[in-house]
């Protein structure tokens, strides 16, 4: 199982060239065996802000873009349980604060799914198995 974090699950839509080469091979792997790649619900609400503080734009806007990425065969988005919101809690070690990360890397430890990320923050985390 893959998860994307934000900006894996936005490179993926628009800029594949952001990923290295093994990062590359892991996504078709899995689309190449019909398993969708994870996404979790809080980038949606991420993306949602991140576009309402200007530090991102799409080519669409947000509910234009909203109801075309809920249509992909190729997502399967997780919704935040009461379990991956427990986990993001009681997250092993030291993990900063933010609230967005914490529910990624929560859902990924809580699927046992490797995460797909570029955060130097999460990657050096010790207690989540990533790939950049």
């Amino acid at each position: 199982m893959i998860l994307l974090d934000t900006n894996a699950f936005l490179w993926y839509l628009s800029d594949k060239t952001k990923f290295s080469d093994s990062t590359l091979v892991a996504i078709q792997k899995e689309r190449h065996q019909s398993k969708p790649l994870l996404v979790s619900a809080i980038s949606i609400w991420e993306v949602g802000l991140l576009i309402q503080k200007k530090r991102i734009q799409l080519h669409v806007d947000y509910d234009t873009w909203f109801n075309q990425i809920r249509k992909l065969k190729s997502i399967q988005y997780v919704p935040i349980t009461i379990e991956i919101s427990h986990e993001s809690i009681m997250l092993p070690g030291i993990f900063h604060s933010d609230p967005a990360d914490r529910i990624i890397v929560a859902t990924s430890r809580f699927l046992g799914a490797t995460l797909i990320t570029s955060d130097h923050l999460i990657r050096k985390y010790k207690h989540v198995k990533t790939i950049w």
